[in-house]
């Protein structure tokens, strides 16, 4: 972004090493101010900032949600090398030479930054400003973003044990019992980086009169804090699905897997954005809702090394579910509301109708029960958003 004017030929930032993707705690952030002038130019003062902020904006009807926190304010002037300054430090550029600003600055140490991000309704972003202080003139601005990505090790104990639980729903057709659907997964820890294998072990569990459909699938929470609401955005990513099982019959996953698409990481140290990833593990009962069970993912920056200990028995975990852990605005599955993975809260208001969560139904999931009752497709599965009044805090996960 430049404000140029006639008399400027070429104001801009340029880094030290252009190739360098990403930044991170501690690291310096160097480059150059390069100028070039059409005329004869008094530059009386080249300031250098460097910014980094999260910030969430919408519109909630008439009125306008906005929060802003700040991660990195630096300000400096810069000054031309062996190049001579007048008494009050303002110089004079002349046409047809090049004039170079060197800059440098360290971002704060590990634990003060959060990574880059770019979201529906908020964003976390880093860059470096040049404001060019010309007498009697506006001032000429330049700016020049940077990524900032935290390092997130899925290397810790936490991360690597194994979590888990099991699920289970009655089912009635015209009031009357039509048995129950369960299900009992478990992963071998719930720490992961883009582009590895998520391996499931399950077990699915048929005794009502319908053909149910086993399915897995990515989710992504974003959650956006501003002016005491709370605004959320889910988004399915990936999914997988297991073979039909019919009337009074059990299926098993043993190792089946899903792969970690390209996503960013988990964003779990800012207190308006939080992005969380979760694995959805769920049975399609047709004209029923959903069985669902939500196991928490961390997305990292650092892969698993393969050497850490695994031999907890995964059979231990049967039973136990770990859903505490990704609670952190106090969620909970519904038991009789429309379809969707979470409800946040039971007077939570929608900006506009919502078509539930995961609802990706196909006309083959279940062809002998849709044949014999007339029951409606639901809808084509689509992104949601909710928003509710409070003064929730969001908490970490553990």
């Amino acid at each position: 972004m430049v404000a140029m004017s006639k008399s400027v030929k070429v104001f801009e930032i340029v880094f030290n090493d252009p190739s360098k993707t990403f930044y991170s705690s501690g690291d310096k952030v160097a480059g150059k101010v390069l100028v070039e002038v059409c005329e004869t130019t008094r530059v009386l003062a080249m300031k250098v900032q460097g910014v980094g902020c999260a910030k969430v904006e919408y519109a909630k009807g008439k009125q306008k949600c906005r929060e802003e926190i700040d991660y990195l304010k630096y300000d400096d002037v810069v000054h031309l090398d062996d190049h001579p300054a007048d008494t009050d430090g303002s110089v004079v550029l002349r046409p047809g030479n090049k004039y170079e600003y060197t800059f440098g600055f360290e971002l704060p140490q590990h634990g003060q930054l959060v990574s880059s991000y770019k979201g529906k309704f908020g964003c976390v972003q880093y860059f470096v400003t040049a404001i060019m202080e010309r007498p009697a003139q506006a001032a000429l601005e330049c700016k020049k973003h940077f990524d900032v990505e935290e390092p997130l090790d899925v290397n810790t104990p936490d991360l690597l044990s194994p979590t888990g639980g099991m699920k289970e729903k009655k089912v009635t057709c015209m009031f009357i019992p039509d048995g129950q659907v369960s299900l009992n997964a478990k992963i071998d820890r719930r720490g992961f980086c883009e582009g590895e294998e998520i391996s499931i072990d399950a077990k699915f569990e048929n005794t009502c009169s319908r053909i149910v459909v086993p399915k897995a699938a990515i989710v992504a929470k974003h959650t956006y804090q501003a002016n005491g609401r709370t605004k959320l955005f889910r988004q399915k990513l990936s999914s997988v699905r297991g073979n039909h099982i019919i009337s009074g019959m059990c299926d098993a996953w043993q190792g089946k897997t899903i792969r970690v698409p390209k996503i960013k990481p988990s964003i779990l140290g800012c207190n308006i954005i939080r992005v969380e990833y979760a694995l959805m593990i769920y049975v399609h009962i047709p004209g029923s809702e959903k069985l669902v069970l939500e196991l928490p993912l961390v997305i990292g920056t650092v892969p698993y090394n393969g050497f850490s200990s695994r031999t907890n028995s995964m059979s231990s975990q049967e039973g136990t579910a770990s859903m505490s852990s990704a609670s952190w605005l106090s969620m909970s599955m519904p038991s009789s509301a429309p379809p969707s993975y979470c409800n946040v809260t039971r007077d939570f208001s929608f900006d506009q109708p919502l078509t539930p969560l995961l609802n990706d139904y196909d006309g083959g999931d279940s062809p002998i029960f849709m044949n014999s009752f007339p029951f409606p497709p639901l809808p084509a599965y689509s992104e949601v958003e909710e928003e509710y009044n409070g003064n929730t805090q969001m908490l970490p996960v553990y």
